[in-house]
């Protein structure tokens, strides 16, 4: 089997958000993907933001323990009308990057337009078009829900799709093939 073929790895996807943090673990083994799990941490509007932040910080880690992912792939922070909003995801999009630092995860960051062009194939894909090619991808019954999971999965793949060489690297310098 070439060695190109017999790379594996587990990677976690997050859509940043600090209400809603969607996430999904996939393999990528032989050029398939597969799902290991996903889903959402929640946090209610009526927690103070400091512990918004601590479910966060301690689920994702949780996560991170029980799948063992290789690799961090993080939608990249852009802004939006919303200046408050925007800065309380900034925050909880650090609490996410540290508990990827401290748990020694390899971080990469994708735009949306990225994110559209690997699992689609087009830039300019809507919303629906790459959540049904995530579905489609990872052989799922229907979209994952809520949509923050979905688009999550989706970064995942990305990162897959986008790495290439990078990902070999990673993968090799870490005797994981």
């Amino acid at each position: 089997m070439p060695e190109e073929e017999r790379i594996s790895v587990i990677v976690l996807g997050i859509d940043p958000g600090y209400a809603i943090v969607g996430w999904g673990a996939i393999t990528f083994q032989n050029n398939a993907f597969a799902p290991l799990g996903f889903g959402a941490i929640t946090t209610p509007a009526t927690e103070p933001f400091n512990r918004r932040l601590e479910v966060i910080y301690d689920e994702l880690c949780a996560i991170i323990e029980k799948y063992k992912p290789q690799a961090l792939a993080i939608e990249q922070l852009y802004f939006q009308n919303n200046q408050k909003t925007a800065i309380n995801v900034a925050q909880a999009r650090g609490v996410i990057l540290l508990a990827a630092q401290k748990n020694n995860l390899d971080v990469f960051e994708y735009t949306p337009l990225q994110v559209k062009t690997a699992v689609t194939g087009y830039g300019q894909a809507k919303k629906p078009q790459v959540m049904e090619m995530t579905r489609r991808l990872l052989r799922l019954e229907k979209v994952p829900k809520p949509d923050d999971t979905a688009d999550a999965l989706a970064i995942a793949i990305c990162h897959t799709q986008a790495s290439g060489s990078r990902l070999r690297e990673m993968m090799y310098k870490r005797g994981l093939k």
